[in-house]
């Protein structure tokens, strides 16, 4: 089969590998619908990833597929079943699984391969993270599960009330999901601050109240006081994985807000706090990473619910070939998410 492998920065390969086969408790599915990230993004440039792999490597991680095939052990599964697969599975015994902090389970597995024509999931996803697609939901839509899982979760980790203003910084795939939860569920008035005004002309179709160029201020937290009568933010969304950003982020929040610090940053890098402003602010930060189960099925869910154009978020279908190409376009900020189809000739 044709797959797609990460060599190092930028280093993406096609190559034909083996069609693979489930062992005990594992299915294979035909890949329907791989979804772009900008973790994808982050990766292909940087070269890797602290904590989902290392190079080389099976590349891509959201999936939509039907199973071809079932390993022993395998119940509730048949040929045929269009399923959504999570890329990961907590261990369910560890200290943090029996506390349901599942996203700091040590044990995480992780599962990647999806830009290929199929893909082997692993018997912890089966058993904890493998969802049935309903009938009337399009493939690229619910290949959108474990991004949106993951804004769920980072929602649920911010001290959100209805009413509150949020902040949003960022205008990616993740930062403009967040948009939309926050306004279509939360009850939020979301300001987003982005640099591309394509995207924030979307963000303020998901809902944003206010959108921003950050490229046109030259002072993000000052705006953000003369949005709030001077206070500050109630809830700061940080969406760029930049550390200055976390810093600007920071300096957006209310006295008593919550900073949700959610975009990664590269390996070994540092912020500077003010202890004062920490202290006497009474400022919760908040590092915010990846998804529980119980968010990938409210993903899901929300996604069949058709109550929020997602949809919106993809630019394009392509095959699987054309996946460096969607990469570049999505580099050069021409693209948002790229709906990758292995079947597509």
């Amino acid at each position: 089969m044709l797959a797609a492998l990460l060599y190092g920065q930028e280093d993406l390969r096609l190559e034909e590998v083996a069609i693979p086969t489930p062992a005990a408790g594992e299915v294979v599915i035909k890949v329907g619908t791989a979804t772009t990230c900008g973790t994808d993004l982050k990766v292909w440039r940087r070269g890797g990833h602290a904590r989902m792999l290392k190079p080389p490597t099976l590349f891509g991680h959201e999936v939509v597929g039907e199973i071809v095939a079932t390993g022993v052990g395998v119940t509730g599964w048949n040929i045929g079943d269009r399923v959504v697969a999570n890329n990961s599975a907590p261990c369910m015994s560890c200290f943090f699984c029996q506390r349901r902090e599942y996203s700091l389970c040590p044990n995480l597995l992780f599962n990647n391969g999806t830009f290929a024509e199929y893909l082997k999931i692993p018997a912890p996803i089966v058993q904890h993270n493998l969802l049935a697609v309903p009938p009337d939901l399009p493939n690229a839509l619910a290949a959108m599960t474990e991004p949106l899982a993951c804004v769920l979760h980072g929602i649920s980790c911010s001290n959100v009330q209805a009413g509150d203003r949020v902040v949003v910084i960022g205008d990616g795939a993740i930062g403009l999901m967040f948009v939309a939860v926050l306004a279509h569920q939360c009850g939020s008035q979301v300001f987003l601050f982005g640099g591309n005004d394509s995207r924030l002309q979307i963000g303020e179709q998901l809902g944003a109240s206010r959108t921003f160029n950050y490229h046109q201020l030259s002072d993000v937290p000052a705006q953000v006081g003369d949005l709030t009568q001077g206070w500050g933010a109630d809830v700061v969304i940080e969406a760029t994985g930049i550390p200055a950003v976390w810093e600007i982020a920071i300096a957006c929040g209310r006295p008593g807000g919550t900073i949700n610090l959610f975009g990664g940053c590269p390996r070994d890098t540092t912020i500077t706090v003010s202890t004062e402003q920490l202290h006497y602010n009474a400022l919760t930060l908040k590092g915010v990473f990846h998804n529980t189960p119980a968010h990938v099925r409210q993903a899901l869910e929300l996604l069949a619910s058709r109550v929020i154009p997602f949809e919106q978020l993809i630019t394009d279908y392509r095959p699987l070939k054309d996946l460096e190409q969607a990469l570049e376009e999505m580099k050069n900020r021409k693209a948002i998410k790229v709906a990758i189809e292995p079947g597509r000739p």
